[in-house]
């Protein structure tokens, strides 16, 4: 989460890394106007779906009363950009397993589905989880949704209140306009000041459900992550990606991991470019404690005999647990495992730009890529868009499909993993030919340019990642055919 104050050009920033089997089909979720008495259905498993319409698995919850007007939103796996520069990242934290109701109506992709179908701003969109979230019945485990619009981002943290009981409890915070923020996996938001309502919002019972449950003994200062952490944090609120995002940015801060806890947010010592939080995405924390790689050595004679100690070319940080425990029973203490920010698990990620001196339509971009952020190019796909290229239309996690997003990038991906430090040059070099050429196409936009044109743009950089893509994996075949 950027601040406008805390970027390079004003921007607003939030972003996601959807690390799983979430769906990577993606569609245009077109504005709507409804009619007086009209419901809205709520339903369960429409993140596992194989393609738009698709009901495999798809259970119906519950039902709420239908706004009058929806807007236009970008459907993801989690739903993330709305057609008024309202934008959402995820990340799970799970939370104690004694909160969670499974009878809740919502899940968490559902009530930001809803939070961007009615809201033109992010405090809205907070107040109305929560309120849903409440009324309805929350039946999922501990959240933590990045709620940004073109002015402000607000981190929103939500659990069930009771496996019993039909509610939630929630807190948000807002990021200072001047700060950067980050939640991986772990509740980050500590005091609440319920008076200030700028700043802090929270469900009534969120002192009082922490005390039933045996969270907090009601003595001393109250702190979110506190009463409200998984097992993930060991009770702190942060680890490795935390640490490491926040080291980067606010080196002057001498941050250490050991510390008891970081602060919530942090002013960066320079302010922080889209494509800094692009960068970030592709960290596996190379050369730094966490690395996993660094020992990983083999012995290289070269022509004249001589020897030296190098970094083998079969090292990445993507291994499965098979092969750790492999390398690590031959020789003891080679990976030790460290929770990298880009990995190959991922589904798709989002790194979102809001940009309030632009028309919403342009000024909203959702930088969009699939499987390994540290492998793949960002596709450029626009608030104002209103279609994608056939390769959107089907998610691959079921299925193999070699002419859908996630296989087109996956194969030639998983090819270059294999040989990593062989194949890393080209792939970095070809995502920044991508990178290039987007932010070049998107610099000439105008406040006048129309819905057919950023689709356009969209699908002109999509197809040229996938050609560029396309020919990697067939260099990479040429190159290990007989072997890595």
């Amino acid at each position: 989460m950027v601040g406008r104050l805390a970027s390079t050009d004003g921007s607003v920033i939030t972003s996601h890394t959807c690390d799983g089997v979430s769906h990577t089909w993606v569609s245009y979720e077109p504005a709507a106007d409804h009619k007086k008495g009209e419901v809205q259905k709520v339903y369960y498993g429409t993140r596992w779906t194989k393609f738009k319409g698709d009901t495999t698995g798809v259970r119906y919850r519950g039902e709420i009363p239908q706004a009058r007007h929806t807007y236009a939103y970008l459907n993801t796996g989690y739903p993330c950009l709305n057609e008024k520069q309202v934008a959402i990242g995820e990340t799970t934290f799970s939370g104690p397993d004694t909160l969670k109701n499974p009878n809740g109506m919502f899940m968490i992709e559902e009530l930001a589905r809803i939070a961007l179908q009615r809201c033109d701003n992010a405090k809205d969109a907070v107040k109305l989880m929560g309120k849903l979230a409440e009324e309805y019945g929350y039946g999922d485990g501990g959240e933590c949704l990045t709620v940004a619009d073109k002015n402000e981002v607000w981190c929103f943290e939500i659990l069930g209140n009771g496996k019993h009981s039909k509610g939630a409890v929630w807190a948000a915070q807002r990021v200072p306009d001047d700060h950067i923020s980050i939640s991986c996996n772990i509740p980050r938001i500590g005091k609440i000041d319920k008076k200030d309502k700028k700043n802090f919002l929270c469900s009534d019972n969120v002192e009082k459900v922490a005390i039933e449950h045996g969270l907090w003994d009601g003595q001393g200062e109250f702190k979110f992550y506190k009463a409200y952490h998984g097992n993930y944090g060991d009770g702190k609120n942060f680890r490795e990606r935390d640490f490491y995002v926040f080291s980067q940015l606010a080196p002057s801060q001498n941050f250490t991991y050991y510390m008891d806890e970081l602060p919530f947010s942090v002013k960066p010592d320079e302010k922080v470019d889209v494509r800094k939080v692009m960068e970030l995405f592709r960290s596996t924390f190379e050369g730094s404690q966490f690395d996993m790689t660094q020992n990983w050595k083999m012995e290289l004679t070269a022509k004249d005999g001589s020897k030296k100690i190098i970094t083998s070319p079969v090292a990445n940080p993507w291994l499965t647990a098979d092969t750790r425990n492999t390398l690590n029973t031959i020789a003891p203490g080679t990976v030790e495992f460290s929770r990298t920010l880009a990995v190959c698990w991922c589904s798709y990620s989002t790194v979102i730009q809001l940009r309030n001196w632009l028309p919403d339509s342009v000024g909203g971009i959702c930088w969009y890529a699939v499987d390994n952020p540290a492998e793949s190019p960002r596709i450029p796909l626009f608030a104002g868009g209103t279609t994608l290229p056939d390769g959107f239309s089907f998610c691959g996690q079921k299925q193999y499909k070699e002419d859908c997003i996630l296989w087109q990038f996956r194969r030639p991906n998983r090819l270059a993993t294999v040989a990593w430090q062989k194949s890393r040059k080209r792939v970095e070099e070809e995502i920044s030919k991508i990178e290039k050429l987007s932010f070049d196409s998107v610099s000439k936009l105008t406040k006048t340019t129309k819905a057919e044109e950023l689709n356009a743009l969209t699908a002109n950089i999509y197809e040229t990642a996938v050609k560029a893509w396309n020919q990697m994996e067939k260099d990479f075949w040429m190159a290990y055919g007989r072997g890595f």
